[in-house]
C-alpha cells in the first residue's frame, strides 16, 4: 500500500462536523487527533464539538424532521439506494480508511463494506413496505385504522470497533422510517462516519436530516442531547456500563432506547461434532476483528472429551497468523485499539495463568511501535477466571472442559450477559434443544459467524434491548397510531 494513496484519501476525508447540511469547525475552534494504532501515529486532525454544537446538531435535526417524515417512502428509499451505490464505487477507500483509523486487516474492512453496505440496501427496500392495517372492530361498532409513524428526530452513538457497519446499521433503518438524526461516532474511530455521511450527501440527503458530531467529551456533548424534550430516540452501541447510564438519562424523556451492549459468548463444542467444522468456525467466531467484537466468541466450553484435540488445532492456527499493520498482505492480526486494550488482555490472560490455566501460544504483548498484542489460546481455564466473567474484546481464545449437556448449559448460561452464542453438534434434536436452553438473542448452529442486515440484531438479559437489521429493524423506528372511525354510512 503506498503512502501517497493513504495520504490522498486522509486528506479527502472531511475535518468538520456536518450540521444542517453544512461542514463547519467546531463552536470553540477546537479539534482532536485520530491516531493510526498500528503507528500511534496521527493521521487526521478534526473538528472538536462542544455542548453548543450538539444543540446546534439537534436544532438542524429537529428542524428537517417534519419535511423527511413527509417525504414518500419511495423517495427516501431511493435515497438510500444511491448512497450504496456510491458506497460501493468508494469500497477501496472506505475499507482502507477504516484500517488506517481502526487497524483490521484490509481483507476484512472490505468484508465491513460489503456487510455495512448491505444494511443501505436492506433498508431502502424496507422503506415502501412499512404497513398498517384496517378492519372492523369485533363489536362490530366501528372500524380500525392502525398506522406506522416515525418516531422523531433520534440520536445514535456508535462504537470504534465497526466503524462503518455501526453506521449504516443505525442510520439506514432510521433514514428509512423517516427520522432525522444526530450521529456521534466514537472518538476513536470518526473518519469513516465523516467519509459516509459524504457519501449520503452525494446521494441527495436534504440537509438536516443527519448530522454528524465528532468530540473527546462524548458525556458532556451527548447529555444535553439525551435531555431535549424533542428528542425521541436513542441508539446506542457499547459497553454494559455505559448503556446503563444514558438508560438512566433517557428515562427522563421515556425515549424509545435501542441498546446493542456487552457479550460474554459461549461456543459449546460436544463430543459428537465435527471437529473441523468446529475448529473454522471458532477461528471465524474469535478472531475476526483481532476479537474486538461484541458478537467474539469470549468462552470456549469443550467436552472432555475433545478438549485436548481441539485446543492442539486451535494452537497450530493461531500460532500460524501473521501479526502486522492491516495494509500489509498476508497480514491476519493487527493491532488491538489503544494501551488500555492492550492492559485489559494482559490482565485478563494473567489472572487466567495464575489459577491454573494453561498457556498453549501467545500471551503476551509485543513490544515496539502500535498497540500489538499475541493472539493467544489458554486450555483447562479454571472456575472463577475473569476472563469467564469479562469480555475480552481481544485474541484470546479460552478452553473450558465440561462432561454432559446438562453442565454445557449451565456454565454457557452462567453469565449476565445474552447477546450471542454458538453450538456445534451433529445431533439435530441436540441443537433443537440448545435453541430452546440458551439464554441468548442469537445463535450460530454449526456456523462461527451469524450477523447479516436481514437478520434481527440484539440480545437477551444486559446485553441490550431492542432489534437492529431485518424487517424488526425498521420497527426501532416507527410508532403505532391506532384510530378508530365509524361505521361506514350506507
Amino acid at each position: 500500500m503506498s503512502d501517497n494513496r493513504e495520504s490522498e484519501l486522509l486528506a479527502s476525508v472531511p475535518d468538520g462536523l456536518f450540521i444542517g447540511g453544512e461542514w463547519r469547525t467546531a463552536e470553540s475552534g477546537k479539534t482532536l487527533d485520530v491516531m493510526d494504532p498500528s503507528t500511534g501515529a496521527v493521521i487526521r486532525t478534526i473538528a472538536d464539538a462542544s455542548v453548543a454544537d450538539g444543540k446546534a446538531a439537534m436544532d438542524a435535526a429537529a428542524a428537517a424532521f417534519p419535511a423527511w417524515a413527509a417525504t414518500p417512502a419511495r423517495e427516501r428509499g431511493e435515497i438510500l439506494r444511491r448512497a450504496f451505490d456510491l458506497l460501493q464505487a468508494r469500497k477501496e477507500d472506505v475499507a482502507l480508511l477504516m484500517t488506517l483509523e481502526m487497524g483490521k486487516p484490509l481483507a476484512e474492512a472490505r468484508g465491513e463494506v460489503v456487510y455495512g453496505g448491505e444494511f443501505l440496501r436492506w433498508f431502502s427496500e424496507e422503506a415502501p413496505r412499512i404497513q398498517g392495517r384496517y378492519g372492523p372492530n369485533p363489536e362490530g361498532t366501528g372500524r380500525m385504522i392502525v398506522s406506522q409513524h416515525p418516531v422523531g428526530p433520534c440520536f445514535l452513538i456508535t462504537p470504534w470497533n465497526f466503524p462503518l457497519a455501526m453506521a449504516t446499521r443505525k442510520i439506514a433503518p432510521a433514514l428509512a422510517a423517516g427520522c432525522t438524526v444526530v450521529i456521534k461516532p466514537a472518538e476513536l474511530t470518526p473518519l469513516t462516519t465523516l467519509l459516509f455521511v459524504r457519501l449520503l450527501e452525494e446521494a441527495g440527503l436534504p440537509a438536516g436530516v443527519v448530522n454528524v458530531i465528532t468530540t473527546s467529551t462524548s458525556g458532556a456533548v451527548s447529555e444535553p442531547i439525551i435531555r431535549d424534550p424533542r428528542l425521541r430516540k436513542l441508539s446506542f452501541t457499547g459497553s454494559t456500563p455505559v448503556g446503563r447510564k444514558l438508560l438512566e438519562q433517557a428515562s427522563a424523556g421515556v425515549l424509545r432506547t435501542s441498546m446493542e451492549l456487552g457479550g460474554n459468548a459461549p461456543f459449546v463444542v460436544f463430543d459428537d461434532a465435527d471437529l473441523d467444522k468446529a475448529v473454522d468456525g471458532a477461528m471465524a467466531a474469535k478472531f475476526r476483528n483481532i476479537g474486538q467484537a461484541c458478537t467474539a466468541a469470549n468462552r470456549f466450553i469443550v467436552h472432555r472429551s475433545l478438549a485436548d484435540e481441539f485446543a492442539r488445532r486451535v494452537t497450530d492456527r493461531v500460532a500460524s497468523f501473521r501479526i502486522g499493520r492491516g495494509t500489509e498482505d498476508g497480514v491476519t492480526i493487527g493491532p488491538l485499539i489503544d494501551q488500555r486494550a492492550i492492559d485489559k488482555a494482559s490482565a485478563l490472560v494473567e489472572d487466567a495463568l495464575e489459577r491454573g490455566a494453561t498457556l498453549n501460544t501467545g500471551g503476551s504483548a509485543i513490544p515496539g511501535d502500535g498497540t500489538f498484542y499475541e493472539p493467544t489460546v489458554l486450555s483447562d481455564v479454571r472456575a472463577g477466571s475473569a476472563i469467564l466473567r469479562e469480555e475480552i474484546f481481544g485474541p484470546v481464545l479460552a478452553i473450558v472442559p465440561f462432561d454432559d449437556e446438562e453442565e454445557a448449559v449451565r456454565l454457557a448460561n452462567d453469565t449476565e450477559y445474552g447477546l450471542v452464542s454458538y453450538v456445534y453438534t451433529e445431533s439435530l434434536a441436540r441443537g433443537q434443544r440448545m435453541i430452546e436452553k440458551l439464554e441468548t438473542g442469537m445463535m450460530g448452529l454449526n456456523v462461527g459467524v451469524v450477523s447479516n442486515a436481514a437478520a434481527p440484531f440484539g440480545g437477551w438479559k444486559q446485553s441490550g434491548l431492542g432489534r437492529e437489521g431485518g424487517a424488526e429493524g425498521i420497527h426501532e423506528y416507527l410508532q403505532t397510531k391506532y384510530t378508530l372511525t365509524p361505521n361506514p354510512s350506507a
